[in-house]
């Protein structure tokens, strides 16, 4: 029996993938244990997801391919990252109490912001926060 291996190389610049036709008896002890791991971290994810998800990656030939789709799918690329980041970063230093806004309200919509900029690698001081809520809060 023959099999197709995946061969991983990686450089500076890119990662290249090509497949090499090679018996199964040839196979190493770390070839067999690499692709022993490889097929069940494909298990673990693919039984995570819906049905949606599961067609988005099924095609992918490697856990590490199926990984990397799911990622920029749900938290976009770098650049996608960085402009999320800028904008919340904006919304942070604008923020203000609107007019009829009671504490509440404005206590959510202050803590979503500040949630999405600490899941991007934004580091808050818990002085800061609260000198922030306080001084956007209307005086009436």
């Amino acid at each position: 029996m023959q099999l197709k291996m995946t061969f991983l190389f990686l450089s500076l610049k890119k990662t290249v993938f090509f497949f090499i036709e090679k018996p199964l008896s040839q196979w190493t002890d770390a070839e067999n244990k690499r692709t022993k791991f490889d097929c069940i971290a494909k298990n673990i994810i693919t039984s995570a997801l819906n049905s949606d998800e599961f067609f988005r990656v099924s095609q992918c030939g490697s856990a590490k391919e199926m990984w990397d789709t799911l990622e920029v799918t749900h938290e976009g690329t770098n650049d996608v990252k960085s402009a999320k980041k800028h904008t919340l970063i904006q919304e942070y230093e604008k923020f203000r109490m609107l007019k009829g806004e009671s504490i509440a309200d404005v206590q959510k919509r202050f803590t979503h912001i500040v949630n999405h900029l600490m899941s991007l690698g934004k580091v808050f001081d818990k002085e800061e926060l609260n000198i922030k809520i306080l001084k956007c809060l209307d005086r009436s």
